[in-house]
């Protein structure tokens, strides 16, 4: 007799969620135990249910899929982490298999791959979309420093620099550094153009 996979199923899109649900549970060896909609809930759910596969949203309240990945990875090693996005973004992939995820997918992908790569990461293999490996690959590391994106993503908001400076706790010459180096890296024209190009290459 097959071995059923328990899997825990983590986004805060109830439709999104419950089709996804839907389809696995079409599976003859795949069980959906149990579902979350916030990233700071995947933890004690995969506890409480000995789950074998997460598949975990990247933006969710709480705490992203990423983040929850690298929580997982360091608490339930055992448990094997699948990381799903809208936005094929390659800084995204970076950072899921930095956090320790065993496979990074976009959801459109046919449901028949996604159980098919429930199943290969319980076997130990890694699964990648290809599309997004590729454009990884060409779109190479991310160029900017922890401090930079912590900078950049709290002058997304529109804040002032006397604002990022309280609110980080630097001097207003240090974040007005910061904000320009990144903006050059990026080769932005501002900080708002900086921020909208980070985000769509999954840099922040």
């Amino acid at each position: 007799m097959t071995r059923t996979i328990k899997v825990l199923l983590a986004e805060d899109q109830s439709m999104v969620r419950e089709a996804l649900a839907a389809l696995l549970g079409l599976e003859d060896d795949i069980e959906v135990v149990a579902q979350v909609a916030r990233g700071d809930e995947v933890l004690p759910a995969a506890r409480a249910h000995d789950v074998d596969v997460a598949l975990l949203d990247i933006e969710m309240p709480g705490a992203t899929g990423i983040e929850a990945a690298a929580q997982m990875r360091k608490e339930l090693p055992a448990v094997k982490l699948v990381v799903l996005t809208t936005f094929g973004r390659p800084g995204y992939l970076r950072s899921a298999m930095e956090a320790g995820a065993d496979a990074f997918l976009v959801k459109d992908a046919p449901a028949a791959q996604l159980a098919e790569a429930v199943r290969k990461v319980l076997a130990g293999e890694r699964v990648i979309d290809p599309t997004l490996a590729a454009t990884a690959l060409a779109e190479g590391a991310n160029p900017l420093t922890d401090r930079e994106r912590e900078v950049l993503r709290a002058a997304a908001n529109g804040s002032t620099n006397a604002e990022l400076a309280a609110a980080l706790h630097l001097s207003q010459g240090t974040v007005r550094n910061y904000l320009s180096t990144a903006i050059q890296k990026l080769a932005a024209r501002n900080r708002a153009e900086a921020v909208r190009i980070a985000r769509e290459k999954g840099w922040l």
